[in-house]
């Protein structure tokens, strides 16, 4: 069983050292969509298709006011308006292109119902509505409102909570005085990872985080390289976690198992954060490189080399296991 598990081990380190190289790739950008000469497909096909790869929405996408109220154009009379107030939902209904508007030359109609209708600027629509789905709704939570500040400040209350048990021995901790397993660091480090990521693109492919923020999914084989790493990054941070978790309860009593994991996930918030400002001034990236040295050292210098066949508890040495008394051979 222990075989296996270092395997995996290794195997998602060499995983993670991929990702770190294949960041640079040039394949980030969704693909535009090309039609033949002589095609079936209908010039209103056509179009939407157009407009989902330019503005990253097209015709029929549901969206929901965020603004606490937002005026609609009624064209061609400037001063006319209809409001939506914040928690409609309206859905895109057209797109109309105004050359002569120094302002943005793009205009989409939104409707709420067949009576509350209207135009807006294209450069209006991030700023005042959020798509429907789930995880867009998750994405615009931690992005556009102080979810992500609370969490960081009961971060920081946790941990420095917890500290104070560590400094007096009571506690095990991560990385300081950490269980005889390289997955709760791993978690740190995908954790870590995904944030480096997400804010590589929000600095050099805006584009590519828009369109998914508008059409995001959880499939990393449907999106372009970078976000695949990004997905693959995640999928990876929840396997870990499970794998952290059940060494967590086996190594230690339950109360102590308890207070490791709420320091566990409140180091994961912290590396999230520390991550995402670091890599705003690029140094993000050499702290990125320490940590990948450091998750590497401690895969290859754990103190338990074997498994007990019967408990499953760590052994630094075959015979008999101090757990259950089984002898390993």
């Amino acid at each position: 069983m222990y075989r296996y598990r270092n395997i995996i081990l290794k195997s998602i380190v060499l995983m993670a050292v991929i990702s770190s190289l294949t960041m640079v790739s040039t394949s980030c950008r969704y693909k535009e969509p090309r039609f033949a000469t002589k095609d079936s497909i209908p010039q209103s096909a056509k179009d939407s298709l157009k407009y989902l790869y330019t503005y990253h929405f097209t015709l029929g996408t549901n969206m929901e006011c965020t603004s606490d109220s937002v005026n609609l154009v009624q064209l061609p009379i400037i001063d006319d308006f209809k409001k939506v107030e914040k928690g409609d939902n309206v859905v895109v209904a057209d797109f109309m292109i105004q050359p002569k508007d120094t302002v943005d030359s793009v205009w989409v109609k939104v409707a709420r119902d067949q009576e509350t209708m209207g135009w807006i600027h294209e450069n209006q629509i991030m700023k005042n509505f959020m798509p429907v789905s789930s995880i867009s709704q998750f994405i615009y939570l931690f992005s556009h409102t102080h979810a992500s500040l609370l969490l960081l400040l009961i971060c920081l209350l946790a941990m420095t909570s917890l500290y104070g048990r560590w400094h007096t021995g009571k506690l095990k901790t991560v990385f300081f005085d950490d269980i005889d397993s390289a997955y709760p660091l791993l978690m740190c480090f995908c954790m870590a990872m995904s944030a480096t990521i997400y804010e590589s693109m929000q600095m050099f492919l805006p584009d590519t985080w828009e369109h998914f923020y508008f059409n995001p999914t959880v499939n990393p084989l449907k999106v372009p390289l970078i976000l695949s790493i990004f997905l693959l990054n995640l999928w990876g941070f929840i396997i870990v976690m499970i794998a952290a978790l059940e060494d967590t309860m086996r190594m230690l009593k339950f109360t102590d198992a308890i207070f490791y994991v709420i320091g566990l996930f409140s180091a994961c918030i912290f590396c999230y954060f520390f991550f995402i400002y670091t890599t705003r001034i690029y140094i993000g990236y050499a702290f990125m490189l320490y940590f990948l040295y450091l998750l590497i050292r401690k895969a290859m210098h754990r103190r338990y080399h074997y498994q007990c066949g019967k408990c499953g508890a760590m052994l630094k040495e075959k015979g008999k296991c101090p757990k259950c008394g089984a002898i390993n051979e």
